[in-house]
């Protein structure tokens, strides 16, 4: 259950980088410092009779950490001690595109969105609180009929959203996803389904292009880290030119602990890395986009956390 609960897409992920800051849980009135630390080298062991200066360098040698620097925390009358260090580079994007079109990822998740009763708590709290992230934007999206519209859905997995846009709601769905693996099985769901989609093709989604009536981006901004958020906003903006759906995990002071905590544990299959985003960094960003946020909502389950946002350009204001 620990790796559902990193490996959620489009709500609180718990995947901590190695880099990640100490994380201080009040419990009464004492605190405890969590502290996820590389894994220890073999120890040395200093010769006999060296002087306390080189015993230092040799222990210095022999610490696990890279450029470390030591910080001391309280917690309540005793002192722990925490190293902090470099993160090294991240391809999320590769990351991603691998786990969703591995074994254990995409199993995991096209597990997750189906029907089958074979899924544990963490894994049913997680599809009920995704399917209620696609039921309001089914609802929002009837209130204004789409039928004929085009609509570009982004990240679109299994067709979760995108079959019962083009099947109930009569819109011209031109789905996407960067997992060969989730588009093979959108596409396998259509036809059961009866669905034809515009199109449903294997592409990330700075590749994207065209001009839409309507484009969703849903569970997938978690994936895009704070500095790489306002570059995917504008991409999804400069496609749609009446609405936009667009889900993202919120940052808040409990759910960013909810990451860390699940991060001190490491599982056997990997997971990829979640990023939280503040409502007001995704609002400025579709306001510097030219679009104003119409309405919001918030899904919360245990472990399943998704702010929606239905924007629309500012022109129609």
């Amino acid at each position: 259950q620990l790796q559902d609960l990193r490996g959620a897409r489009g709500h609180s992920e718990t995947m901590a980088s190695r880099s990640s800051v100490p994380l201080l849980l009040l419990l009464g009135s004492r605190a405890l410092a969590f502290v996820p630390l590389p894994a220890p080298r073999p120890a040395v062991t200093s010769p006999e009779g060296s002087s306390t200066s080189t015993r230092q360098k040799t222990l210095r040698r022999a610490l696990p950490f890279d450029a470390a620097v030591a910080v001391p925390i309280v917690a309540g009358t005793t002192a722990a001690l925490t190293v902090l260090r470099e993160p090294a580079a991240i391809d999320d994007k590769r990351e991603v595109e691998g786990y969703f079109n591995g074994e254990v990822g995409f199993g995991r998740w096209n597990k997750i969105y189906s029907d089958t009763d074979d899924v544990n708590s963490v894994q049913l709290d997680i599809r009920v609180g995704h399917q209620e992230t696609v039921d309001k934007v089914l609802e929002w999206a009837a209130e204004e009929s789409v039928a004929q519209k085009t609509w570009c859905d982004l990240g679109c997995g299994v067709g979760s959203l995108a079959i019962p846009v083009a099947k109930d709601l009569g819109a011209k769905v031109h789905a996407s996803d960067i997992s060969a693996a989730m588009v093979a099985e959108a596409s396998r769901r259509a036809g059961e389904a009866g669905v034809s989609f515009a199109e449903c093709v294997t592409q990330d989604l700075e590749a994207a292009s065209g001009a839409f009536d309507v484009v969703s981006c849903v569970d997938v901004m978690i994936h895009y880290p704070t500095d790489k958020m306002v570059d995917m906003v504008q991409k999804l903006a400069s496609l749609s030119t009446e609405r936009l759906f667009v889900s993202f995990a919120p940052k808040t002071p409990q759910y960013v602990a909810l990451k860390a905590i699940g991060g001190l544990f490491p599982g056997p299959s990997k997971t990829t890395r979640a990023y939280l985003h503040a409502e007001k960094d995704v609002e400025a960003a579709l306001r510097d986009a030219g679009f104003d946020v119409k309405r919001r909502h918030l899904t919360a389950k245990n472990f399943y956390f998704s702010t929606l946002f239905e924007a629309v350009p500012r022109a129609q204001q």
